[in-house]
């Protein structure tokens, strides 16, 4: 892939990106849990875009969870985290969030995600 046809790839990304956060800010006034995948991990965070702060966060790279997600395939992994951003954004009082999924499609590791996340108690 020559160096014109990539940087056509992530103006396409970067487009579709700022589509889905446009209908979200458009829809409410709830945090945005926004998600970033790479090849080996996820992060996810709860952005407050009113005062421009992040509540809440997790990710695979956490020390912490290194230990409690290793041995675990990509989708169990974003399981897990689903559920551990759940709970801390709960700590953070918060139960209602619009899920910004970026350009990413809502499947697999996404989706493993944001169910995992819905089943531990946060509404979108």
């Amino acid at each position: 892939m020559d160096h014109l046809q990539q940087k056509k790839k992530w103006k396409q990304r970067s487009r579709k990106k700022l589509g889905v956060r446009r209908r979200l800010r458009a829809a409410s006034d709830r945090p945005r849990l926004s998600v970033y995948r790479s090849a080996r991990h996820i992060s996810v965070q709860l952005i407050d875009d009113e005062q421009g702060r992040t509540l809440a966060s997790a990710s695979t790279l956490e020390a912490d969870l290194k230990e409690q997600l290793s041995g675990k395939n990509k989708v169990d992994s974003a399981t897990a985290l689903g559920a551990i951003i759940a709970e801390r954004a709960q700590g953070a009082g918060v139960k209602q969030v619009k899920f910004d999924r970026g350009y990413y499609i809502y499947h697999g590791r996404v989706k493993a995600l944001g169910e995992a996340a819905r089943e531990a108690g946060l509404e979108f």
